[in-house]
């Protein structure tokens, strides 16, 4: 496994991070301990959650995921194994249920909803919090171009950052993230935190894929520049890079086939691009799986590719894609897709 620096912390990461949203929705708890165990025995020691999960978010499931984890850790006792990962949900996308609509990044919804987070994950310290979300109308979940509101209602960002401050310093929280960030929101974060002297974002968690490369367009520079590194989610676009939905097929237990609700990656330019990136692996005797996860986890921009499985062997693949050398023929012809058909899924 290969390690990597959190942003300009001491915290050294694993190149691939164990992503939870499918545990307690499509997988148990105990399917949970085994893809934990197992992640760990591969070198991982990185993971992933929110307060949200799993998803597809809804009221009877709200939260189980992080509550599966705190169960790990509370019968295995291994918390200081793991750099432990969660994320605070943001205003709207239908979440009443959650905190009660508690949903703004203010001191009070930051409080409450931390103290939610530690409770169910029966630990006193997040390693790295997260913004799931921007508390503002901006281009995300899939929505390319920007579209002004004069009349956005938003948490100043200096109201968050002060109360993410306050947590940091009560020892509760390591570090801050964001996620589903664009650039101008890194910037202003970045900026704030050096004029106040307040916590400073160490990594950005947003969608990278072969068929979403948007990252590369401001952010990446921004990650390099700034040491606030990717932590890539949906590298394998729902699954669909596996080639397992190719041809109108409908695997029984797939995502795709079972949450219908998720479009982002089933439009024709997409399923025609995916067609073009599963071919390439095959006829290169690679996986598609691995070879787009090995894509990812080589970009010099990305800190940690958030692996997810409903299943050990899919879990066991993934886990081997980071041996996994990609040529340079191979690259070329990635990029020469990628320049016929840039982006299809953003």
């Amino acid at each position: 496994m290969q390690y990597r620096p959190l942003g300009r912390t001491n915290l050294k990461v694993s190149a691939l991070c164990l992503g939870t949203m499918t545990w307690g929705e499509q997988n148990s708890q105990a399917d949970a301990f085994a893809q934990i165990d197992r992640a760990r025995d591969a070198g991982v020691n990185f993971i992933d959650t929110a307060e949200m999960y799993p998803v597809p978010p809804k009221a009877e499931t709200y939260s189980r995921t992080e509550s599966i984890i705190g169960n790990f850790f509370q019968q295995r006792g291994e918390r200081e194994k793991w750099i432990l990962a969660s994320k605070i949900a943001g205003p709207g996308n239908g979440l009443s249920y959650l905190r009660d609509g508690r949903t703004r990044f203010t001191r009070e919804h930051i409080d409450s909803a931390l103290e939610g987070s530690l409770k169910r994950l029966q630990t006193d310290y997040i390693d790295l919090y997260q913004l799931h979300w921007p508390d503002r109308r901006t281009n995300f979940f899939g929505q390319l171009g920007y579209q002004h509101h004069v009349d956005d209602e938003l948490t100043p960002f200096e109201d968050t950052l002060e109360a993410l401050d306050r947590q940091v310093q009560a020892g509760k929280i390591r570090h801050i993230g964001l996620s589903n960030e664009t650039p101008w929101g890194v910037s202003r974060f970045l900026q704030l935190a050096e004029a106040r002297g307040w916590p400073r974002v160490v990594s950005i968690q947003n969608p990278y894929n072969l068929l979403n490369r948007t990252y590369e367009i401001g952010l990446a520079e921004m990650s390099l520049r700034e040491q606030c590194g990717l932590l890539a989610y949906s590298p394998l676009a729902f699954g669909a890079l596996t080639g397992k939905y190719l041809n109108g097929l409908k695997p029984e237990k797939g995502r795709l086939t079972l949450f219908t609700r998720f479009t982002r990656y089933s439009n024709p330019q997409a399923q025609k691009a995916c067609a073009r990136y599963v071919q390439l692996a095959r006829d290169h005797g690679l996986d598609p799986a691995q070879m787009a996860l090995a894509f990812v986890t080589r970009q010099p921009f990305v800190t940690s590719n958030i692996i997810g499985a409903t299943n050990m062997d899919q879990l066991n693949r993934n886990l081997s894609s980071v041996n996994m050398g990609l040529t340079d023929s191979i690259l070329q012809a990635i990029a020469e897709i990628h320049q016929s058909q840039p982006n299809p899924a953003p």
